[in-house]
């Protein structure tokens, strides 16, 4: 006997099922930022061709640093390159400038607001799209599961897609998604445990009991833990604390989430695969070295790391951790100042560190070499520095500008963020002048600006600026290093380094771009002379034969013009105020004239956590 067929009920009557559903919003989810990650790999795609072409790309990438025979570079003779065009590169660089722009007090620019809002805009549809959220919060709980894999892609040291984008898109410029992933997982618990927790009040359930209901609210408990402590005042004053926060903090989110709710297992391997991707890699990559620390004077400590000749690209950086006084624990990171030997102008056979004294750490560093100095002095006689162990986890970062590609390069440099331009202006001083262009460096004329609050400070680098100087001179490459000190003290401090002025004033890093790019008046050759080797410009009262700013010959005047079409590069590294200033003049001239120009390319290192 036939009944017919079994009676269907309505869609809008049918109860929700979020374990159906919600995964399906998962994967939507999933399948959105993964084509975003993919359109920007494919953006890079000619960026990592030629760092691949270059060899820039794999270097240290698997096994870092590494030791060798000593090399010394082949003199390529003195070239002087063609005037080139940067007209397709100039039009992207000039579209990308608006990106760039930043306000004070916040950490992102308008290119990685977008990217935030664009990201927090899809998280937040897929949790609200088609859902009876206030009923059934099981969506919000859904989606910040997906988070997992985004907070373990961007937040590893060692990410795969850090080489898929090419040199200078490190953990560090990556991390801002990391933080901002991290806060939508909170979002996503924050309405899932919300929602739910006030249906129990209002129906007269308990909150606290079964193991479901006990162990998704620690797992909250502790996701606030993890969110409050990563703020930037916290991580910056307390960095410690945090980062032993975290680590167990993660650990503890993962027993408890998995405890919670057997749909976490999924999400949980792929941030286990990519940890487990970084810390292969930092085995790999670990070395443990001789160094000598050389106190230069109370506020500065190089470390010269010996038979290290390569594996890095000039401005990477390394963690170093340095066995002294009981504190092997502790790593910390510090750019490398030299480049590479084969591509150096900077004599001897190792990795150069430098440690400013900022924080208990640094300060350590330099009272131990500072007194073992003295000691090794009195026992042994003449010392040039104190031998110690390193191990050494790197290198990381790197510039995401290639110099060469550019014919007038701006290097702005606020205090110790100099151990990253200089790196850069010794590896590209190198491959013009001693290597001769073989890569096709289109380089003509490079203006280098530190920063400093004393002149003692210029002690810290004189040496290194000193030789780079005169490895220049004579050549077809222009070079001008300007110093800028900020306060008067001791203006008898100052070394003489060739093609240098020495100004007291903070600059401008807008008007120095635009003294960079503004053709010189027709009688600028007539009045503009090149400072000896050993003249120091003081703009001050108390130092005799000093310029005044209304004789100081500005940048277009002191440096031969090369015309326009080339590109100008600009690498700022220093504090947050410096850094933003750069990002917006660049915006600001980019916009103006960047296809006259041939693009303007940027490059920031932000010296803060």
């Amino acid at each position: 006997m036939s009944f017919g067929d079994a009676p269907v009920i309505p869609t809008e009557l049918q109860q929700y099922n979020s374990y159906v559903e919600d995964p399906k919003w998962q994967r939507k989810f999933s399948i959105i930022w993964a084509a975003g990650v993919g359109i920007a790999v494919l953006a890079a795609v000619p960026q990592v061709v030629r760092a691949l072409r270059r060899g820039r790309l794999f270097r240290g990438w698997l096994f870092g640093v590494s030791e060798g025979q000593n090399y010394t570079p082949a003199v390529g003779g003195d070239v002087i390159p063609p005037k080139s065009k940067r007209r397709v590169f100039g039009l992207l660089e000039t579209l990308g400038s608006v990106s760039l722009w930043s306000l004070p007090g916040i950490e992102l620019d308008v290119g990685q607001m977008v990217v935030i809002a664009a990201y927090l805009a899809v998280l937040i549809v897929c949790i609200t799209m088609n859902v009876p959220l206030t009923d059934n919060p099981n969506r919000a709980g859904f989606l910040a599961l997906a988070q997992f894999p985004v907070v373990f892609l961007f937040g590893t040291k060692n990410s795969i897609l850090s080489l898929l984008l090419g040199p200078g898109h490190g953990y560090e410029k990556l991390n801002y998604i990391h933080r901002w992933s991290g806060r939508g997982m909170f979002i996503g618990s924050a309405v899932h445990g919300a929602i739910w927790i006030n249906n129990h009040l209002v129906y007269g359930l308990p909150i606290l009991g079964q193991q479901k209901e006990t162990s998704g609210v620690a797992a909250f408990g502790v996701l606030c833990v993890i969110v409050l402590t990563s703020f930037r005042p916290i991580r910056r004053l307390f960095y410690q604390s945090f980062f032993i926060v975290h680590v167990l903090g993660y650990v503890a989110f993962f027993i408890t989430i998995c405890y919670h709710t057997t749909y976490a297992a999924p999400w949980i391997f792929p941030p286990l695969a990519f940890y487990g991707f970084d810390m292969l890699l930092r085995l790999f990559r670990y070395r443990i070295k001789d160094a000598t620390l050389v106190p230069v004077d109370g506020n500065m400590t190089l470390i010269h790391v010996h038979d290290c000749n390569d594996g890095w690209v000039a401005g990477q950086h390394v963690r170093l951790r340095v066995f002294f006084s009981g504190r092997v624990f502790e790593s910390h990171p510090l750019t490398i100042i030299n480049a590479p030997t084969a591509t150096s102008c900077l004599p001897g056979n190792s990795l150069t560190l430098a440690a400013r004294v900022h924080g208990d750490w640094t300060r350590a560093i330099n009272e131990y070499a500072t007194k073992e100095q003295e000691r090794l002095v009195t026992d042994k006689g003449e010392q040039p520095g104190v031998p110690v162990q390193v191990m050494l986890d790197g290198p990381y970062g790197g510039s995401s500008v290639d110099l060469g590609d550019y014919e007038s390069v701006l290097l702005v440099a606020g205090g110790s963020g100099a151990t990253f331009t200089l790196g850069l202006l010794d590896d590209i001083v190198a491959r013009c002048v001693k290597l001769g262009r073989r890569n096709g460096e289109k380089t003509r004329r490079i203006e280098f600006v530190w920063c400093i609050r004393s002149f003692g400070a210029i002690e810290w680098f004189a040496p290194m600026l000193t030789e780079i100087a005169n490895t220049v001179a004579g050549t077809s490459l222009d070079l001008h290093v300007s110093i800028y000190v900020t306060c008067l003290c001791n203006p008898e401090a100052v070394p003489p380094i060739p093609n240098s002025d020495v100004t007291i004033t903070r600059p401008s890093v807008t008007a120095l771009l635009r003294d960079l790019v503004t053709p010189p008046a027709p009688h600028a050759h007539t009045v503009a002379m090149r400072a000896d080797a050993d003249s120091k410009s003081l703009e001050s009262e108390s130092h005799e034969g000093a310029d005044t700013e209304a004789e100081k010959p500005s940048a277009s005047a002191r440096l031969s013009w090369v015309g326009l079409g080339g590109g100008v590069a600009v690498c700022a590294a220093g504090p947050e105020s410096l850094t933003r200033e750069a990002q917006n003049a660049v915006a600001r001239i980019g916009l103006t004239r960047g296809v006259e120009l041939g693009g303007v390319g940027l490059h920031t290192e932000l010296f803060a956590i």
